[in-house]
């Protein structure tokens, strides 16, 4: 077996921070959790957040984004969380439960949703998504009503500075090029 690599990769959000694992962690999901609540059942959120300064984890398929206390530094948070998350790995413990069921009711909803809606999805999952993605974060496609989309921003993107302009001048102008029926793109809470 490969010896675990761990490297961060700083995101525009100051107080995210993209662990970069060289082993596969999720193939069948990403999970954003922006409390210690929301990550009930998911084994390495749930261990993560009792970490005295952790305050949000994303998990992707070779990456974790920790969203910390902004009143700790950097410097004083990556190497517990490096150590532990290579511990955690290394003892090959459950890092989400299985998401069959999950995955299951999104391919449902996605079935369901009528043709604009479909093209933002893909236009979402194609152009928008690997760059989110490099910044350690994630864009869902929440709702289309009346030309609005309505995304959720997850990871690094969450509470980031720069993500209204994000949102408004790249999201927006690429959806309403590629997709003649949206007139506006708003951030939703998650």
């Amino acid at each position: 077996m490969h010896v675990l690599d761990i490297y961060t990769e700083y995101t525009p959000n100051p107080d995210s921070l993209k662990f970069v694992i060289n082993r596969l962690l999720s193939k069948e999901r990403n999970a954003d959790f922006r409390d210690k609540a929301s990550s009930q059942e998911e084994p390495l959120p749930q261990a993560l957040f009792e970490l005295p300064y952790v305050k949000g984890v994303y998990i992707s398929a070779n990456f974790v984004t920790i969203t910390k206390d902004p009143e700790f530094e950097w410097i004083e948070v990556i190497p517990p969380v490096r150590d532990f998350l290579r511990k955690w790995i290394t003892e090959e413990k459950t890092i989400l439960r299985p998401a069959d069921e999950v995955i299951a009711n999104e391919t449902q909803a996605i079935n369901e949703l009528g043709d604009v809606e479909q093209r933002i999805v893909a236009t979402l999952d194609k152009f928008i998504k690997p760059a989110v993605e490099m910044d350690g974060g994630n864009i869902v496609f929440k709702s289309f009503n009346e030309g609005v989309v309505s995304l959720v921003m997850q990871g690094s993107c969450s509470g980031c500075p720069s993500s209204t302009m994000t949102l408004k001048a790249g999201i927006e102008g690429l959806l309403k090029k590629m997709i003649p029926e949206v007139t506006e793109v708003v951030a939703e809470a998650g």
